[in-house]
């Protein structure tokens, strides 16, 4: 059965009907006409988005399922408007050779989104038996240690980039200088002193390291979870692409007080005037996509001496929710809100069939209601972490949510979280697997912000935020 968005309201503002058929958008369009046996779904006073494109999850299998798992995580996604989501490398076991791959992608065929599986680096990596799969990029590449240990020297980032650059595969970096670190903030045992320890300095090193090295070889990154503006404008100024975590662009220092040990992550909090300033480089196009680095550890695990809690947040549920509300406030457009989480994601990473409401294109979509917003609440959330840093923030929730025109997630209950709530059985698949076809070539694909691109139904001007974009395999 197919399914019609009757009077949508779509990021650019114009009202179309959208019709829904098999796994693509059939049409765009005026006064689309019903089809016998067709769902019709009566979004007058609705905005219909591209579902976001999580380019930074840590789902946490195999390994720590107490924490996440790919069936919660992935409603967790569901439910807030994320239709694909890209896993990290640093589980247990990390995957850096073909058969740690092939045991996430065992328990990845359970996510209800779709998904792709990025390598990483380690001393032990195995580049050829891991290119060998169906890898989404490579990365993120730790520069200094966090989660998993997997923090790596030059040399080996030197020859992480070769490996990648020969096989035309992505590679994303997690840039922090350790020899940068404040040692001194080891003697405070306040909350604030994770962040007094891994300092600005060192991020902003590390980035313009980092993208020096990748210049030298002609060859491009990815700069995960920027969080200082200074690195976002080295990332920029060298051509090369970043994403922004929403508890950079929202929460600060201050919120320390609050957050407790619940705060630490990596890299840190900054204070506030940067935390503006971060967030305005969101509005104004210098940041290209917004990630949600979703890194679940249980409340208990949190609760502990700031040297011992495990550094990371969950995200996946309420980054899209939190971007809406400042939508509806008129802090950012959803034309950027579209091109933060879905557009640019799928032009950075290669997904030409995501990321746009048009015809031809994987039916990955959001319905939302501008006019109602909800209080986030732990208790409402799906995913098994029992916490969140935006306990209490207005945002808007999906009520319905698409991946390749199947509803995986669908309410009835005036606010989320509600029982009248209902998800399909998992039905995503690895992205880069859909892409290669049957026969697995390798290719580059050519992205919607060339000429022409067709954007929600239409040509938009070309986007500025996406300069060189890195190539992968598709």
């Amino acid at each position: 059965m197919g399914m019609l968005f009757r009077n949508a309201t779509l990021a650019d503002g114009r009202r179309r009907d959208v019709r829904v058929s098999g796994e693509t958008v059939a049409a765009v369009g005026d006064d689309v006409d019903a089809r016998e046996g067709e769902r019709v779904v009566d979004a007058t006073g609705k905005r219909l988005l591209p579902g976001m494109i999580d380019a930074h999850v840590h789902f946490r299998e195999p390994g720590d399922s107490h924490k996440e798992t790919w069936t919660t995580g992935s409603r967790s996604a569901a439910a807030g408007g994320v239709t694909t989501v890209v896993d990290q490398p640093n589980t247990s076991p990390p995957t850096v050779d073909g058969a740690a791959f092939d045991q996430k992608a065992t328990l990845a065929a359970e996510s209800l989104v779709d998904y792709g599986i990025n390598g990483g680096v380690n001393g032990d990596w195995d580049p050829d038996s891991l290119f060998d799969r169906d890898c989404f990029a490579l990365g993120e590449v730790f520069l200094a240690d966090s989660t998993g240990n997997m923090g790596i020297e030059e040399p080996l980032f030197v020859n992480a980039l070769a490996e990648a650059d020969a096989r035309d595969v992505t590679v994303t970096v997690h840039a922090e200088d350790a020899s940068l670190f404040n040692i001194s903030a080891q003697e405070r045992d306040d909350a604030d002193a994770w962040s007094a320890y891994r300092t600005a300095r060192a991020e902003v090193a590390a980035v313009e390291r980092a993208c020096a090295v990748a210049a030298e070889r002609d060859t491009q990154i990815h700069v995960a979870h920027t969080s200082t503006p200074e690195g976002i404008d080295a990332a920029e100024e060298s051509g090369m692409t970043c994403e922004v975590t929403p508890h950079h662009m929202y929460l600060s220092r201050s919120d320390l007080r609050d957050l407790g040990t619940h705060g630490r992550m990596n890299p840190p909090l900054r204070r506030e005037k940067r935390r503006q300033r971060v967030y305005d480089r969101v509005v104004d196009g210098t940041v290209d996509v917004v990630a949600t680095d979703h890194a679940p550890h249980t409340a208990e695990e949190k609760d502990a001496d700031i040297w011992d809690a495990p550094s990371g947040v969950p995200g996946v549920e309420t980054a899209l929710p939190l971007l809406l509300a400042d939508a509806r406030t008129g802090d950012l457009t959803y034309e950027r809100v579209r091109n933060l989480t879905a557009l640019n994601p799928a032009a950075v990473f290669d997904l030409p069939g995501k990321g746009r409401v048009a015809e031809g294109m994987d039916a990955d979509l959001v319905l939302v209601d501008p006019s109602k917003t909800h209080p986030v609440r732990a208790d409402r959330l799906h995913t098994s972490c029992d916490w969140t840093p935006f306990e209490g923030r207005e945002a808007v929730f999906p009520e319905l949510t698409l991946v390749r025109g199947t509803v995986v997630y669908e309410r009835d209950d005036e606010r989320p979280g509600g029982e009248r709530e209902r998800f399909a059985d998992p039905v995503g698949e690895n992205v880069r697997v859909r892409t290669a076809g049957a026969g697995g070539v390798t290719t580059v694909v050519d992205q919607p912000n060339t000429s022409p691109p067709t954007v929600d139904g239409h040509l938009p001007a070309p986007l500025p935020s996406v300069r060189r974009r890195p190539v992968a395999v598709v």
